[in-house]
């Protein structure tokens, strides 16, 4: 079963289990069916994604959008603000 099928590039999520619990993370890799890499532009910054397993996130129905031209951790922190 594909369990990424309703994810996207963009889409914002929030850790349900782990050391960064309760934080809020915007997908911008989906490595396969089991694994993302996630950013907040705090703590996991563009340079250093978390990987994190599908199972140990809640799904939020927004989408950033990471196709701009100069996309940075101030502009993910700034997508995000909204939800902390």
């Amino acid at each position: 079963m594909d369990k990424t099928i309703s994810l996207q590039r963009g889409q914002v999520v929030k850790s349900k289990k782990g050391r960064d619990e309760g934080q809020v993370f915007v997908i911008i890799e989906i490595i396969d069916d089991n694994y993302l890499l996630l950013v907040n532009g705090k703590s996991r910054k563009l340079e250093k994604p978390k990987k994190k397993k599908v199972k140990h996130i809640s799904i939020y129905k927004d989408i950033v959008n990471l196709d701009v031209k100069d996309i940075n951790d101030s502009y993910i922190r700034k997508m995000l603000k909204p939800y902390s």
